[in-house]
């Protein structure tokens, strides 16, 4: 039986220097999570997808994904050139990555998105991702932080954007994070606004409510939390 490389290389032109460069990604036939966390954290038996998701130009540093912004204005690149690429020491990230160089190039990412005030959503998915990544390790520690600031950049999208298309994914992630993080009565709030809204169409995210709904039940139930373990769900 032949082997199959797990990774495969594209080309991308660095929207900030305009440098050609190459990075990997996970052949599509090989992203098969054995299993996921209800805030879509997946795992995987060979290599992980998510440590592929940034691409870092080995020329000047500027860190993005396939949603980040596609072409910077002056200004933009004015603000990467002061604060990333004049402290660059070039540094190729093209081939297969440890945790480690995976969570470098998330942070760097982070900071190349802050410095150009890209698209809070994808500030936000950083975030989470680099949570994924301190769980991955088991640092818990480190982990809830970086999901309190993900969850405060999520919270940010959807005052900007409300449910306009419906958006159930990013209000069932915010009741997740919430239920992660301790905050439980918040995490019902959520849950409960996600089953209850009529505009909402999205089958799955309603299950899924349902059922975190029911994991936070047993939670509020076990740590005797007050007031809130005889919280009812309306709807659920």
């Amino acid at each position: 039986m032949t082997y199959l490389e797990p990774l495969y290389t594209i080309k991308v032109v660095c929207c900030n220097c305009e440098h050609e460069f190459e990075t990997s990604r996970v052949r599509p036939s090989l992203k098969r999570a054995f299993r996921r966390d209800a805030d879509f954290c997946a795992y995987y038996k060979e290599e992980n997808p998510d440590y592929y998701v940034v691409r870092v130009c080995p020329s000047c540093g500027f860190a993005s994904t396939e949603n980040s912004v596609s072409r910077l204005a002056d200004w933009q690149r004015k603000a990467i050139n002061e604060r990333i690429s004049s402290r660059w020491q070039p540094r190729d990230f093209g081939g297969k990555r440890s945790w480690a160089e995976a969570m470098e190039t998330y942070k760097l990412a982070l900071l190349c998105a802050q410095f150009i005030h890209d698209k809070e959503r994808i500030v936000a998915s950083l975030l989470h991702h680099i949570a994924w990544l301190y769980r991955y390790q088991g640092d818990n520690g480190q982990e809830q932080r970086f999901l309190q600031y993900s969850l405060e950049s999520y919270i940010h999208v959807f005052e900007q954007d409300g449910v306009g298309g419906n958006d159930a994914r990013l209000m069932f992630l915010i009741g997740e994070i919430y239920r992660r993080i301790g905050q439980f009565s918040e995490a019902v709030k959520w849950f409960s606004r996600l089953i209850n809204d009529r505009r909402i169409m999205d089958a799955s995210m309603i299950r899924a409510a349902r059922e975190q709904w029911s994991v936070l039940r047993e939670q509020m139930l076990g740590e005797e939390s007050g007031p809130a373990a005889g919280t009812t769900l309306t709807g659920a």
